[in-house]
């Protein structure tokens, strides 16, 4: 999906997923959910995100193994910016993304618009001077003053 794009809550049929999907318990590891739900690619995508820790649940970092419930608030850090989802529904195995979204519910932030195109420097025009890097640190929204 591209990163500025919305998606119409009213383009998508939400279809209830097939009974086989549906967990049979009252809780669902929390890295075999976003798998289901279409959030990562693959099961151990959702787990490599846990380890790294990108998902939160109800606020608190997550392991790939904790469970969520139906009710649950799940943050998903992706490409910087984070997905929150409520969950609806417990899946344990993938299916159609329309089925998915009958799932969880997404409260995710809009994703602020991407600025125009970075000017680029001419190669071989050698390092910015001191003015050109504070004027490029200003562009970027950056302090000049900063130490790393």
């Amino acid at each position: 999906m591209p990163p500025n794009h919305v998606v119409d809550a009213d383009a998508a049929p939400i279809v209830p997923p097939p009974a086989n999907a549906l967990a049979s318990g009252s809780e669902v590891r929390v890295d075999t959910w976003l798998w289901a739900v279409r959030q990562t690619k693959s099961r151990s995508a959702a787990t490599a995100a846990a380890r790294a820790g990108h998902v939160k649940i109800n606020g608190t970092t997550a392991k790939a193994s904790q469970k969520v419930r139906l009710g649950d608030e799940v943050r998903l850090r992706v490409e910087g910016f984070d997905r929150v989802l409520i969950v609806t529904g417990l899946l344990v195995k993938r299916v159609g993304a329309p089925q998915a979204r009958a799932c969880y519910e997404d409260r995710s932030p809009l994703r602020p618009r991407m600025a125009g195109a970075v000017p680029i420097r001419e190669r071989g025009s050698g390092r910015p001077s001191k003015k050109e890097r504070r004027e490029l640190d200003r562009l970027r929204g950056r302090d000049s003053h900063e130490h790393y």
